[in-house]
């Protein structure tokens, strides 16, 4: 009897152990197919063209700006919308998507804030010495694999106090939807120059 009952302890654990390691399966082939569909996505050329569409959008938004801007600001103000387009055509997928969304909502509100808040006058002003900050001390100690992982990690939106496996796989991601962009981008430059040398040239009186 208590062989028998040993021995059923032993199958349905087995089997636990077997089905949980089903699920894992399961949850890592998913994970792996959506990063395959979510790389294939970003070289597809119908995801191209929405991303174009949207982003001339963005940018139509960007060019009804004030033109006394300098340009470094008007620039800034191009790579923004382009990347927060890009992170719009990511649905919020990664981390990185979601990261250049959450900053630009920061971004908002510290502004508004900012323009609300009233100008503090203080008598004295003192000296602040500038502080040197324990995290680039300790990089300094660092091995080298462990500085470039770090650095991966800043270049990566989101991904500064991730380990390496998601800074790989999120970093692989945003490299793939930063071609995409640049491919857009391209096109887009070209499709306008043309169309201005097209203009210009059929705006001049032709030769007597």
């Amino acid at each position: 009897m208590a062989s028998s009952l040993i021995s059923n302890h032993v199958t349905n654990s087995d089997r636990a152990r077997d089905s949980s390691r089903k699920k894992k399966k399961k949850k890592i082939q998913a994970k792996q197919d959506d990063q395959a569909q979510s790389h294939a996505r970003w070289k597809s050329e119908a995801q191209q063209q929405i991303y174009s569409s949207k982003l001339l959008q963005a940018l139509s938004h960007v060019s009804l700006s004030p033109s006394n801007d300098p340009p470094p600001r008007r620039g800034k103000a191009v790579r923004e919308a382009a990347d927060r387009v890009l992170a719009v055509a990511a649905k919020g997928r990664t981390r990185w998507s979601r990261a250049i969304l959450t900053n630009r909502l920061k971004l908002k509100f510290r502004k508004h804030k900012r323009q609300r808040a009233p100008t503090a006058t203080t008598g004295s002003s003192r000296s602040r010495k500038p502080r040197i900050s324990v995290l680039r001390l300790k990089g300094k100690n660092l091995p080298a694999v462990q500085r470039k992982v770090r650095v991966l990690g800043r270049l990566v939106p989101g991904c500064r106090k991730e380990p390496l496996p998601v800074i790989l796989e999120e970093a692989t991601d945003y490299i793939a939807a930063l071609e995409m962009q640049v491919r857009a981008m391209s096109a887009l430059a070209e499709l306008l120059s043309g169309s201005s040398s097209g203009a210009g040239s059929s705006s001049t009186p032709p030769p007597s």
